[in-house]
């Protein structure tokens, strides 16, 4: 697995190339490393954190070509209570997030949506995957309608922040993704902890009524989350929340480390068909 690197000091990212990508006119950094199927890891708040790495370069190790783009925060930064707060209240702010809307979707997906096309382009393969994580938790259900998306994980989906059964995705392109994972014989992988105050269960209940048994649902107990967390974590989040990163366990046996697993088998099994 990943080789290790210190997660309380900042990670350069050294081992990943940052390439410029402009898409429907817009440019993004995205870090990228691997060969193999891609699979496009969306970090969590406040930005691609020595955690988030590790866990890119997770799938990278298992064989994949990892797409990592910057959509807020500094690069490969321990997350710090302070700074991480001035983040997380600018992407509030932003018009690609429209952190508050319960039934809309985010202009950035379509973004997105984009770097998955081109992902598959270059990679090959039967498709592409992708994992959001916390202010990113819904994207990776949006970015199914691009149809080279076909695994979809959603950890921890915070958003909207302040309607704990809103789903921050339009309606109608709800419906077209439900319809499209039934046609195709497609799930949605979606993680949580019991007691995470950002990622309620009135979430995933909504997911699984509009859903249905395409939504397939996690829920691991607050027992199994690491209490040692850097210290936008510790101070800010405050509760059992971010499942394959700050609260993950690396030892066998321990929940978080199952989740991370079956999350990599599911990349496997979707986009090594054939």
């Amino acid at each position: 697995m990943a080789t290790a690197r210190r997660l309380d000091e900042d990670d350069s990212l050294d081992d990943f190339t940052p390439r410029r990508i402009t898409l429907d006119g817009v440019e993004k950094v995205v870090h990228v490393a691997g060969n193999g199927p891609a699979v496009i890891v969306m970090t969590e708040m406040p930005g691609i954190s020595p955690h988030v790495a590790r866990f890119a370069r997770w799938v990278r190790d298992a064989g994949f070509t990892v797409y990592m783009p910057s959509l807020f925060g500094r690069d490969g930064a321990v997350p710090d209570a302070e700074e991480g707060v001035a983040v997380f209240r600018r992407a509030c702010v932003s018009a690609e997030f429209r952190a508050f809307a319960a039934n809309e979707s985010h202009p950035v997906t379509q973004w997105l949506r984009a770097l998955a096309r081109q992902a598959h382009a270059e990679c090959g393969g039967p498709g592409v995957g992708a994992i959001g994580m916390c202010f990113t938790g819904n994207f990776a259900l949006s970015m199914m309608l691009e149809p080279a998306m076909l695994a979809p994980v959603m950890c921890q989906p915070s958003l909207p922040m302040d309607k704990p059964a809103a789903m921050n995705i339009a309606p109608e392109e709800l419906a077209v993704v439900g319809e499209r994972l039934r046609r195709e014989d497609l799930t949605v992988l979606a993680y949580r902890f019991e007691g995470d105050r950002h990622c309620r269960a009135e979430r995933f209940a909504a997911f699984a009524q509009a859903l249905g048994d395409r939504f397939v649902a996690r829920v691991l107990p607050d027992s199994a989350a690491n209490t040692v967390t850097p210290p936008f974590f510790a101070q800010v989040v405050a509760s059992p929340h971010s499942v394959v990163t700050a609260h993950l366990i690396d030892e066998a046996g321990q929940p978080t480390v199952a989740a991370r697993d079956e999350m990599l088998g599911f990349f496997a099994q979707r986009l090594r068909k054939g």
